[in-house]
Parts: structure tokens; sequence; C-alpha cells
């Protein structure tokens, strides 16, 4: 729980409010679908009581049959021409039976299919453009201009769109961050809600990540671009979730592939429901009725619209959580895995080296800062990865580093520099100590996953450094949430040697290890378990998983440091390298899956019940409308529940 004291740092200025996040939605009437809807329903409204009240007959007729034009003709339209590709349309249909009703004389029943048909396919335009909106409103989250810092420090008002990599922006109090970027001078409170959904606002100071559209606190910030405008964490994501929006689910693809033949046996079907009668001496209007009715109810409008609106809404509430399903077919296909192989170095660990062991050694007379210090100030010329953990570690502890004179390095196996007057060597155990009695120290550490480096005073050891890749702070709560969704334990699918790689699983709780892999062997791991009928999801970030993320089922990769071959294979990028939202996108994806069999089933019932009443016992037309319309709207907002923020699935010890 956050302390009064941190509520008071986090809290903005007296007299201000915390910025809203800015909100696109489109609005009622700029629909078309909803225009010609709204007419419709005004002009049956004002023909209903003339009707009822036997007022002049060209009065309401007039009425009734501008109803049925701007009701129907722009679904009449899209029917014909789809008709002219020689496919038919169920709009059409719709159309043709609210004609035969007011061709028998059953007026106000087809006019109030054609009002309810047109309702419907307004609701369907409103809710595929609510779900546009979740998408395209992300784009609001960044500002429009930025203040640009030039070299002389003076500074300009520029358009966010002409910011390059490498230009330096200042983002003053209150302000939303104009573009991604790493923090190079100032120190302030960050409200990162919009695009992480962390709850309070986030201390941010030099070397540390901005996203475009977060909001700045009371303090000032110079942060240095580190992406191009149009490749920001939120334009990825409207990217990729747009690209994505326009695929199609293999469910969706099948039924497609079904509605032509059913839509023609439905056609058939209804010729007989017409004829047979007639043949049997039945009543030419009560035959016509019954048929233009069993046409309406036996409509696959429900069905057709049942699979989309969950996956499509289940793209949208990712791509606001930082995960890119890169399509329909990949939010369907997630949630059908049952095995997960995870790489080790920047999947379940941070996948850069960190200090995590300071040893000095007896009769040194240093303590850990001191023995810190003194490595760092040896190591900062050098630019070796193992290096900079070093220097990186001193200054995150306000260390002062000394200057370094007559530096030296041999590459793989020390660095040596003068420091004070005294020569200080830093390197590699094996190299430098030649059976020292200290080899003990570095066995331990050893055997303990890290990497060792001794550090000399001329030519004296005087302390050693454990040297890890340290692990996500959310690993093991991902690596138990991934266990209980698919049953077993994750595997770990590592090119590291063995005995570090055991180190680091039973830490998170895996205990299927595969260590020392080549990019071949991962892949042939992948397909022995897709052998055995597994479904495998693979969570990779280096070219090394490039090939087992394509032979996989399902493929995620890591965003933020992943390599652009794994980017461009994956099925799924998580942007800000968040693991815990690995489960979370699979458990979402299964309730997008359950509500397409919700409602299939909704569907399918509906049809079956108001067919048989048809054709059974005498289905009123207008019960009949509002039977069919009315599953077809349940279906789609039973859809777009997933759009809520909700939805999203939580990590917690109780994920299912």
């Amino acid at each position: 729980m956050p302390s009064v004291l941190d509520q008071q740092r986090s809290a903005p200025p007296a007299g201000t409010a915390r910025p809203a996040p800015p909100r696109r939605r489109t609005r009622l009437l700029a629909l078309p679908e909803a225009r010609w809807a709204l007419a419709a329903l005004v002009l049956f409204l004002l023909a209903l009581p003339l009707y009822l009240l036997d007022g002049p007959a060209w009065l309401w007729g007039t009425l009734f049959a501008a109803t049925y034009v701007t009701g129907g003709w722009e679904p009449g339209w899209e029917g014909l021409k789809a008709l002219k590709d020689k496919t038919l349309d169920v709009d059409l249909l719709m159309v043709v039976a609210a004609l035969g009703a007011a061709a028998i004389g059953q007026v106000l029943d087809g006019a109030l299919l054609i009002v309810i048909f047109a309702t419907s396919g307004a609701l369907e335009a409103v809710a595929t453009a609510r779900t546009a909106d979740s998408v395209r409103g992300l784009l609001d989250l960044a500002p429009t201009t930025a203040t640009r810092l030039l070299p002389d420090g003076t500074e300009e008002s520029v358009d966010t769109g002409q910011l390059g990599v490498g230009d330096t922006v200042l983002v003053r109090p209150g302000e939303r961050v104009g573009a991604d970027g790493q923090v190079v001078g100032g120190a302030s409170d960050v409200d990162q809600a919009t695009i992480t959904g962390e709850p309070l606002p986030v201390a941010k100071q030099v070397g540390d990540e901005v996203f475009a559209g977060t909001v700045n606190g009371t303090g000032a910030l110079r942060v240095r671009v580190e992406r191009d405008p149009s490749d920001s964490v939120i334009a990825r994501i409207v990217k990729m979730v747009e690209e994505a929006s326009e695929t199609k689910a293999p469910t969706q693809l099948f039924i497609e592939k079904i509605e032509q033949r059913y839509s023609m046996g439905m056609v058939i079907a209804t010729l007989a429901v017409f004829l047979i009668p007639l043949a049997f001496g039945s009543e030419l209007q009560s035959a016509l009725l019954r048929a233009m009715t069993f046409m309406i109810v036996a409509s696959p409008c429900a069905v057709v619209l049942s699979t989309m609106p969950p996956l499509l809404s289940a793209i949208a509430n990712a791509g606001r959580r930082g995960v890119l399903a890169k399509s329909a077919v990949v939010m369907e296909r997630l949630g059908q895995v049952d095995t997960v192989a995870l790489d080790k170095t920047g999947t379940l660990t941070e996948g850069t080296p960190r200090v995590t062991d300071l040893r000095p050694l007896p009769g040194s007379d240093l303590d850990e800062d001191a023995l810190l210090a003194l490595a760092a100030s040896a190591e900062h010329p050098s630019e070796h990865p193992l290096a900079r953990a070093v220097v990186t570690a001193a200054r995150e502890r306000g260390l002062p580093l000394s200057d370094a004179g007559d530096f030296t390095s041999v590459p793989g196996q020390r660095v040596t520099a003068t420091i004070g007057g005294r020569t200080v060597t830093v390197g590699a155990p094996a190299r430098l100590l030649n059976g020292d009695v200290h080899q003990a120290v570095v066995a331990e550490l050893e055997e303990a996953g890290r990497t060792a480096v001794v550090v000399l005073r001329d030519q004296v050891p005087v302390g050693l450094l454990g040297i890890a890749d340290r692990l996500r702070p959310d690993a093991t709560a991902t690596v138990a949430a991934l266990t209980r969704l698919t049953g077993r334990a994750p595997v770990l699918l590592t090119g590291d040697n063995e005995r570090a790689a055991r180190h680091l699983a039973a830490e998170v709780g895996i205990t299927d290890v595969r260590a020392g892999l080549l990019p071949q062997d991962k892949v042939a791991a992948v397909k022995e378990w897709e052998a055995q009928g597994r479904k495998v999801l693979v969570v990779g970030d280096g070219v090394n998983d490039a090939p087992a993320l394509a032979a996989a089922h399902s493929g995620i990769a890591m965003g933020k440091a992943g390599s652009d071959l794994a980017l461009e294979t994956a099925d799924a990028v998580v942007v800000r390298d968040e693991l815990a939202t690995i489960p979370s996108i699979v458990q979402l994806s299964r309730t997008a899956r359950r509500l397409v069999v919700q409602n299939l089933a909704i569907a399918g019932t509906f049809i079956a019940a108001l067919v048989a009443w048809d054709l059974i016992g005498t289905l009123p037309l207008p019960l009949g409308v509002a039977g069919h319309e009315g599953s077809t709207i349940l279906v789609g907002l039973n859809g777009l529940r997933l759009l809520r923020e909700a939805a999203w699935p939580r990590l917690t010890k109780d994920t299912p």
C-alpha cells in the first residue's frame, strides 16, 4: 500500500486535475446506416397511427412506401450488386421478404421488418465503429506538437511527426510526451496509465524509457527521441491491430464458405414452404405469408455475425495492453495452445547483464562499494557488455568513479588501467588467478549461474564480482499462470549452458530444461511435440528463436529487444516486454473462443426454434422479425463485451 508521502509525491499540483485520456468516438448520426435507420423509424412512427386509425390510405401508404425506401434501399442495392457477382446476399432476402409481405397486403408487417432490419444494421455498424474507435483513439494519446531543443539551447515548437531519432524534446509539467525516447535530463513522475495500465504515476529519471502519449507530472524532462513517431508504441499498435482486423479466423472462413450453400438451400426451402401448401389447397395469402416468415427466421444473419466481433474486440483490447496479435487467425489459435516453450535470455530474463554479487577478499581492506567503484573506474572506458554492467551498478549506487589512465584491453581476457597511481586489472578468473586459493569462491559463483570477474590491484586479487542476466520480476508468476492454463509446466529451450539454464529454471518452477540448443534443435523439439498432437506456443526474442517461432502452432516475440526477424516471424508481439501479458493473451483468446461458441449456440437456437414454430404452428411475421433481428443484435453485443477494460485477464494466483 503506498504511503501518504508517496501519494503526495505522485499527486498533481493543487488545483489541477489529472489529465484524462482523450477519447475518439464515432457519433451515431455520422454513420449513414444510422441516419437511414432513423429516417425509416420516423416515417414508420408517422404512418402507424394513421394506419391503425383508418386515416387516408394515400397518406399512410406514402409514408410506408418511404419507410421501405429509406430502410431498404441500401441493403437491397448491395444485395443486387452481390447477385451480379453470382453471390446470394441474405440482406437481399430480407428486402424481398418485406416486399412480399406488402404484396399480399401485410404492409404494416413488411414495414416493421424493414425498420427492425435497418435498426439492426445500424447497430452492427455502430458496434464495428466502436471497435475501430478503440484502436484509432490511441492516436489521440500522442500530442500533435512538441518542444524541440536546438543545439544552441533555444526551443522551437514542431509537429511531432517532424521529430527524428536523436532529437531532444522538452516535456514540461502536465504535458504529454511527444515521442518514445529516453530521459537525458530531469526527473519527474509520469502517468503511464493510458499505455501500461499502471494505476499510479511512475518515477522517471535519467536513463529511463518514456512512451509517447504518457502524461508528465510536476517535473520537467528532457527526452532524447529513440523511435521515429511512425514507429512509436502507439503507432505500432494501431498499424498491427488494423492489419489484424482485416483478416478472418478459420471459424469465420468456414461460416462464409457454407453461407452461400445455406442461402441457396434456404431459398429452395422457402419455395417448398410456399408451393407445397398451395398444392394441398391452402390459400395463396396464407402460404405466401408463411413462406415470407420462414425466409426471415431461417436467415443466417446472427450466425454470420457470431465470430468476428469477439475476435476483433479481443485484438483491440490486447492492443491497448501492448500485445499485438497480427490477425484474427492468431487470436483464435492462441487459445488452443496446451504446451508453452520459453526462451531464456531476453524472455525469462531481461537480456542485460547485471552485477549480482560483490565479494571483497580478506586482506583487501575494501568493502562492497569500494570494490565496485575500483572495478567500475577501470572498466569505464570499455564497451564490453560485462564492463557496462559493472559501470551501471556503480552508478546505481551513486559511487564516484576515478579517472582511468593507461587503459588497455585484451579481448576476452582482461582490462588494465591505472587508478590513483595503482594498477587495477579486471578480467576472467581462469586467466588471472592461476590456481589461486580464491578459486573456491569462483566455483561457488559459477555454480549459482553467475559469470565470475576477478579484480586485482597491483597484481594482488582484492575481490570477485558475480554477473548474471537478471530474471524478470514477473517470470515466476508467469510460469505458474501458464502451468495452470495449459495443465503442464512450460519448457525451457535455450542455447545457454546446462548449469546456468537449470539454475534459472529452478528459480521459476520449470523442470523440463533443454539447454545448449542450436536453432535447428529448437525446431526439432517443437516438431516432436507437434507430432504428439500438442499445440505449442513458443516465446522468444532472438534471431535463433525465429525458426521455432515459425514452426510452432503459435509464436510470441518479446518486442523491446527482439530481433527484426523474430518480430516478423512471430504471430504476436509483446511490445512493452511485459512477460505477464502472455498468460493474459492466452486467457483472452480462450474467452473470445468461448464467446464465439456461445454466439453460434444462441444463433442456432433462435433459428431452430423460430423455423419449427413457423412450420408446425403459425408464427406471426412481426414476432418472427423481432426474434431474428433480436438474435443478431444479441450476438453482436455479446462479442463486443471483450472491448471492456475489465475483459483483460489479470495475472493473479487464482488465474484459471
